[in-house]
């Protein structure tokens, strides 16, 4: 029987294929269970936004305390951090418990459907004749739709959290820091919203590095699980021949093939290592300099006297806050890597199974 030529899929045909079969869990009877734990994880961020917020205003109220010595009112205002810490605490406890309610019901049912899909109509016996990329495919079912499953929830959400803080803190931004005048040649020109001039600029350079930086990341981390899972597989194989229940195999040496895939998994292990050496230089620079970015953009007004000691921090710790919303691009880059590696990898294997079937 002749083969075809395999033709492997662009990303964008895997990740179709992969919400084609992923989707199914919020559609159907029992889809109410995901949406309303959904709804519920939404109304979690709207509250722990609202909380932020009322955090970002009291810094600014308690270092105007400091500033004055007032005494009384340091402890007013440690009377008013209290329940602002309790709800902070108790929201952020429910968040993970949605969060991984749904991780955990998604991946069991999607687990489901892929061995459902695998094991039903002699696939599996079919599945070797497939030309399409499918290896171990019990490391696909029990790993990568664990990781396809799990990621999503924890990105999309932090995705919504990291919109709606933009739009709520650029705000407090733009009226905390006002304009900044700049003496020019003999004429003050004011720049309206430097803040979030600044911020915006900011965040769009460390995005640009860290896409410079990591944009071979997909791939590494899919030879990366390929590696892993060939090597778990073949050590599979040599158990199962030395309890007798598999068949051995006489064309190679089973220390010698193990060998050769632990190399290439330390050979893959090593490039990984390196991306995320790389992005892990963007990222932790811009944990240390973004706080003090931002303390020395506010500090000119404060020397001038047009703004308070609260007021330094309190637009300090916006510009942090909106700053970090800016970031999630950057901050996920190697997540997103993950999960896009962990998706095509589902999909591959959905795809394969696709063929045994048109090609029975």
């Amino acid at each position: 029987m002749l083969r075809r030529t395999y033709l492997a899929p662009d990303e964008r045909q895997l990740l179709l294929r992969f919400w084609q079969s992923a989707s199914g869990y919020w559609r159907g009877r029992s889809a109410w269970k995901p949406w309303l734990v959904a709804v519920a994880l939404v109304a979690t961020v709207l509250l722990q936004l609202l909380t932020q917020y009322k955090i970002n205003f009291w810094n600014r109220d308690f270092f105007d305390a400091i500033g004055r010595r007032d005494e009384a009112g340091l402890w007013i205002q440690a009377a008013r951090f209290v329940p602002l810490a309790v709800a902070s605490l108790s929201l952020a406890v429910f968040s993970v418990w949605g969060r991984m309610t749904m991780q955990r019901d998604w991946r069991q049912w999607l687990s489901n459907h892929l061995y459902d899909y695998w094991l039903g109509n002699d696939r599996q016996v079919r599945l070797k004749f497939a030309v399409t990329e499918h290896q171990a495919p019990e490391f696909r079912i029990a790993e990568d739709a664990r990781v396809a499953t799990d990621l999503p929830v924890d990105l999309m959400l932090g995705l919504f959290s990291s919109l709606l803080t933009l739009v709520t803190f650029i705000g407090v931004l733009w009226s905390v820091g006002d304009g900044l005048p700049l003496a020019l040649g003999g004429t003050t020109v004011t720049i309206p919203g430097y803040l979030v001039i600044a911020v915006i600029l900011y965040s769009l350079l460390l995005s640009l590095a860290m896409w410079l930086i990591g944009r071979h990341l997909t791939q590494v981390m899919e030879d990366y699980k390929r590696t892993e899972a060939e090597l778990r597989s073949i050590g599979t194989h040599l158990r199962e021949t030395g309890e007798g229940t598999a068949l051995p195999d006489g064309k190679k040496d089973g220390r010698q093939a193990i060998g050769a895939a632990l190399k290439a998994v330390i050979e893959v292990w090593r490039r990984y290592l390196w991306q995320l050496m790389r992005i892990t230089v963007v990222s932790h620079t811009n944990t240390l300099v973004t706080p003090i970015i931002g303390l020395l953009l506010c500090t000119p007004k404060y020397l001038a006297g047009t703004m308070s000691l609260g007021e330094v921090v309190q637009a300090a710790a916006a510009f942090v806050v909106v700053q970090t919303a800016f970031n999630w691009f950057t901050d996920n880059y190697a997540r997103l890597a993950e999960w896009a590696a962990s998706a095509n990898r589902v999909a591959s294997l959905l795809l394969a199974l696709d063929e045994t079937d048109t090609g029975a």
